[in-house]
Protein backbone atom coordinates (compact mmCIF):
# COMPACT_ATOMS: atom_id res chain seq x y z
CA UNK A 1 0.00 0.00 0.00
CA UNK A 2 2.97 2.27 -0.04
CA UNK A 3 4.17 1.68 -3.35
CA UNK A 4 1.32 3.64 -4.89
CA UNK A 5 1.69 6.60 -2.90
CA UNK A 6 5.71 6.73 -3.23
CA UNK A 7 4.39 6.51 -6.59
CA UNK A 8 2.07 9.57 -6.85
CA UNK A 9 4.91 11.68 -4.34
CA UNK A 10 7.76 10.20 -7.00
CA UNK A 11 5.23 11.72 -9.93
CA UNK A 12 4.30 14.98 -7.96
CA UNK A 13 8.01 15.32 -7.27
CA UNK A 14 8.91 15.53 -11.02
CA UNK A 15 5.95 17.48 -12.18
CA UNK A 16 6.92 20.47 -9.76
CA UNK A 17 10.37 20.12 -11.04
CA UNK A 18 9.78 20.27 -14.56
CA UNK A 19 7.08 23.14 -13.67
CA UNK A 20 9.54 25.17 -11.33
CA UNK A 21 12.48 25.03 -14.83
CA UNK A 22 9.82 26.17 -16.97
CA UNK A 23 8.84 28.86 -15.02
CA UNK A 24 12.51 29.75 -13.83
CA UNK A 25 13.50 30.07 -17.75
CA UNK A 26 9.89 32.53 -18.64
CA UNK A 27 10.94 34.26 -15.45
CA UNK A 28 14.15 34.71 -16.83
CA UNK A 29 13.15 35.95 -20.27
CA UNK A 30 10.34 38.28 -18.51
CA UNK A 31 13.56 40.12 -16.82
CA UNK A 32 15.34 40.69 -20.39
CA UNK A 33 12.49 41.82 -21.63
CA UNK A 34 11.58 43.73 -19.40
CA UNK A 35 15.54 45.43 -19.05
CA UNK A 36 14.93 46.00 -22.69
CA UNK A 37 12.43 48.09 -22.39
CA UNK A 38 13.51 49.98 -19.76
CA UNK A 39 16.35 50.66 -22.26
CA UNK A 40 14.13 51.55 -24.86
CA UNK A 41 11.79 53.90 -22.66
CA UNK A 42 14.87 55.66 -20.83
CA UNK A 43 16.40 56.20 -24.50
CA UNK A 44 13.52 57.59 -25.81
CA UNK A 45 13.37 59.88 -23.40
CA UNK A 46 16.50 61.43 -23.25
CA UNK A 47 16.09 61.61 -27.46
CA UNK A 48 12.74 63.33 -26.17
CA UNK A 49 14.82 65.47 -23.90
CA UNK A 50 17.33 66.77 -26.59
CA UNK A 51 14.55 66.82 -29.08
CA UNK A 52 12.48 69.69 -26.46
CA UNK A 53 15.78 71.89 -26.23
CA UNK A 54 15.87 72.71 -29.78
CA UNK A 55 13.94 75.58 -31.73
CA UNK A 56 10.58 75.09 -33.07
CA UNK A 57 11.96 75.55 -36.56
CA UNK A 58 14.71 73.16 -36.19
CA UNK A 59 14.41 70.46 -39.58
CA UNK A 60 13.86 67.14 -37.93
CA UNK A 61 13.64 63.70 -39.58
CA UNK A 62 12.29 60.29 -39.03
CA UNK A 63 13.94 57.42 -39.94
CA UNK A 64 11.79 54.87 -42.08
CA UNK A 65 13.53 52.00 -43.05
CA UNK A 66 16.60 53.26 -45.13
CA UNK A 67 14.95 56.74 -45.65
CA UNK A 68 14.56 59.75 -43.79
CA UNK A 69 11.27 61.64 -43.92
CA UNK A 70 11.23 64.96 -43.00
CA UNK A 71 8.70 65.53 -39.53
CA UNK A 72 7.66 69.24 -37.34
CA UNK A 73 9.19 69.20 -34.08
CA UNK A 74 5.47 68.19 -32.11
CA UNK A 75 5.05 65.21 -34.37
CA UNK A 76 8.97 63.60 -33.46
CA UNK A 77 7.66 64.58 -29.83
CA UNK A 78 4.32 62.61 -29.73
CA UNK A 79 6.11 59.65 -31.31
CA UNK A 80 8.84 59.60 -28.69
CA UNK A 81 6.35 59.99 -25.57
CA UNK A 82 4.23 56.83 -27.21
CA UNK A 83 7.48 54.94 -27.38
CA UNK A 84 7.86 55.31 -23.91
CA UNK A 85 3.99 54.58 -23.04
CA UNK A 86 4.00 51.72 -24.58
CA UNK A 87 7.22 50.35 -22.90
CA UNK A 88 5.88 51.04 -19.90
CA UNK A 89 2.66 49.40 -20.38
CA UNK A 90 4.81 46.40 -21.50
CA UNK A 91 6.85 46.83 -18.55
CA UNK A 92 3.80 46.31 -16.22
CA UNK A 93 2.09 43.42 -18.48
CA UNK A 94 5.23 41.38 -17.86
CA UNK A 95 5.48 42.00 -14.06
CA UNK A 96 2.19 41.03 -13.59
CA UNK A 97 3.04 38.11 -15.82
CA UNK A 98 6.32 37.00 -13.69
CA UNK A 99 4.68 37.52 -10.52
CA UNK A 100 1.62 35.09 -11.84
CA UNK A 101 4.67 32.52 -12.39
CA UNK A 102 5.93 32.88 -9.20
CA UNK A 103 3.20 32.53 -7.32
CA UNK A 104 2.15 29.39 -9.21
CA UNK A 105 5.21 27.34 -8.51
CA UNK A 106 4.65 28.55 -4.86
CA UNK A 107 1.43 27.09 -4.91
CA UNK A 108 2.59 23.95 -6.34
CA UNK A 109 5.35 23.55 -3.69
CA UNK A 110 3.00 24.22 -0.82
CA UNK A 111 0.88 21.37 -2.57
CA UNK A 112 4.02 19.16 -2.27
CA UNK A 113 4.34 19.97 1.88
CA UNK A 114 0.92 19.00 2.22
CA UNK A 115 1.35 15.52 0.70
CA UNK A 116 4.41 15.32 2.41
CA UNK A 117 2.90 15.92 5.64
CA UNK A 118 -0.27 14.01 4.93
CA UNK A 119 2.46 11.19 4.31
CA UNK A 120 4.06 11.64 7.56
CA UNK A 121 0.94 11.40 9.60
CA UNK A 122 0.22 8.19 8.04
Amino acid sequence: MAAPVDLELKKAFTELQAKVMDTQQKVKLADLQIEQLTKTKKHAHLTDTEVMMLQDETRMYEGVGRMFILQPKGVIHNQLLEKQRIAEEKIKELEQKKSYLERSVKEAEDNIREMLMARRAQ
